[in-house]
């Protein structure tokens, strides 16, 4: 063989093998490429993938839900652009669980008007047998929408604005839905959010009812009434009774116009639900609560099931857990997820209002001495030592590092004990000798901290586990006149909230007076969403 030959069966070679290469290169490409467009969530779904531009078509066509595109294209990227609601065979079932629930927002007090909703249903109707871009990207991002408007919430700005400081659990709503689309059941389950809100959301359902079914009727208060005693006969007990059979205060309604035993009865179960003292006289205060609509009542659910979205669900799992809510003026200590002691409190002022924030006791303090706050002692104390030279000592106070105090005992402003939970705050809870203001209705009275009404009852439950610290121990310290420290061994979350209606276990529901004036402001955010 001839050069000229060699270099031609040498050329041949090399092509075949270049041929070859790029063959088996071509090839491995293509695989990994399947590979990476593989879904893990249905193996029906191996070629089921888009155009990611396809996304920014869709937004453009549709900006009104832009909000959720940072969420919508990270999902997509991280399944490689693969269809998640389609399969081969069509629509998957969890398409249909995302549009089920988009289409009952209303029964999750959501007033928002869903945008194109219209173009949704369109979609739906039709019986699609291969995957639909538009449909794929709407689901996706009224998964989102959903996430956002029932399982999240107003965002962490606005709720600041609105005076809420409780921490809030970071979600990842895109992993959910990951574990969504494996098992589409999850979106049923009840423990996306804390008990409440879904006590609340089957209350919503019945007062609902009765708006559909007309509400109550006003219930006309007479010229000069004063009240209403057991015993007495007027046509305005047969309108209270009325009343108060649509709530199911009173399991009946015999029309009668004499103030009986079961209608005493259900007026204190009336008053016990609305934060009034609980006796069976009717006063006209008590006429005007019942007279407040079915809608407003609404209103007020729909806004606590607002508030219960941004309380993280693990709070009910601590072993220890101390709960103020301050529009019921009351606090319950939980212990192992039952209720071991509740406790009225008084709270600060609507010109002082107690914060609504989380902190952890860390201690408790018997016979404390009171540092007095220096707004306080600029605005108060100092005028009254202008007035009075002997006004530190009528108090029992002093000067202590250019500040005052007031020495322990039973007259201090503290009481015989306090419970701190370090805060920027500078709030926590306290006996007070001011023990009459627990018998008052409304009881926003403070400078801002929390008044205990059973202070000793709750430093034995706290410490009923420390040798250390016997009832008879608690009982020394607190009437001993010398201030003594007590540092917890296990901290104790403590919650203080703001809810103005709130369900019980046996699913009665209670309303309070919004003593800072919360609601309003509340529920127009929530009409803007």
């Amino acid at each position: 063989m001839n050069n000229k030959q060699l270099m031609g069966v040498l050329l041949v070679v090399v092509l075949i093998g270049f041929s070859l290469t790029s063959w088996y290169c071509a090839k491995k490409s293509a695989d990994e490429t399947t590979i990476l467009r593989k879904s893990k969530f249905d193996t029906q779904d191996l070629t089921l993938s888009f155009d990611s531009l396809q996304v920014t078509t869709f937004y453009a066509k549709y900006p009104k839900l832009i909000l959720y595109k940072k969420q919508t294209l990270a999902f997509y990227q991280k399944n490689q652009f693969t269809y998640i609601w389609f399969n081969k065979k069509g629509r998957k079932e969890t398409a249909d669980v995302i549009y089920n629930k988009i289409n009952n927002l209303f029964e999750e007090g959501i007033q928002a008007k869903v945008p194109y909703k219209g173009v949704i249903d369109a979609l739906f109707q039709k019986e699609i047998a291969k995957p639909n871009i538009e449909t794929e990207l709407f689901l996706t991002n009224y998964y989102f929408y959903y996430t956002n408007k029932v399982l999240q919430g107003i965002d962490n700005e606005k709720i600041e604005e609105l005076g809420w400081f409780l921490p809030r659990k970071k979600q990842s709503y895109a992993d959910y839905l990951d574990s969504l689309l494996i098992n589409p059941k999850l979106m049923e389950e009840k423990e996306q959010l804390i008990p409440q809100y879904y006590k609340l959301r089957t209350v919503l359902q019945k007062y609902r009812t009765i708006e559909k079914n007309g509400g109550w009727e006003t219930i006309v208060i007479p010229e000069g009434f004063t009240a209403i005693k057991a015993g007495d006969s007027t046509a305005t007990v047969a309108q209270i009774r009325k009343r108060l059979f649509l709530t199911s205060d009173i399991d009946s309604d015999n029309k009668s116009a004499r103030y009986d035993e079961p209608l005493q009865q259900a007026v204190v179960r009336y008053k016990k639900r609305n934060g009034f003292t609980e006796d069976t006289v009717i006063l006209p205060k008590h006429i005007a609560e019942m007279n407040v609509p079915v809608s407003d009542r609404i209103k007020t659910i729909m806004v606590n099931m607002e508030r219960c979205r941004w309380i993280a669900t693990d709070i009910s799992k601590a072993k220890e857990l101390i709960v103020v809510n301050i529009p019921s003026y009351r606090l319950t200590y939980f212990k192992e997820g039952k209720a071991a002691l509740v406790s009225n409190v008084v709270v600060g002022t609507a010109m002082n209002k107690t914060v609504i924030f989380s902190g952890m006791m860390s201690y408790i303090v018997f016979s404390p001495y009171w540092n007095v706050p220096t707004s306080i002692k600029n605005k108060e104390l100092l005028p009254a030592i202008q007035k009075n030279k002997n006004y530190l000592a009528n108090h029992n106070m002093e000067w202590h590092n250019g500040n005052i105090r007031q020495k322990p005992g039973p007259k201090n402003s503290l009481g015989l004990v306090k419970f701190l939970f370090p805060n920027n705050n500078s709030i926590y809870l306290h006996d007070t000798p001011s023990k009459s203001l627990f018998n008052e209705e409304k009881r926003a009275f403070s400078h801002g901290c929390i008044r205990v009404e059973k202070p000793k009852e709750l430093a034995n439950l706290i410490l009923e586990n420390n040798p250390n610290w016997t009832p008879q121990k608690i009982e020394a310290a607190m009437n001993g006149g010398k201030e003594k420290w007590c540092t917890l061994k296990q901290k104790i979350p403590v919650y203080i909230g703001y809810f103005t209606s709130w369900v019980d276990d046996d699913g009665t529901i209670h309303f309070y007076k919004d003593v800072y004036d919360r609601d309003a402001s509340l529920a127009s955010v929530l009409v803007e969403q």
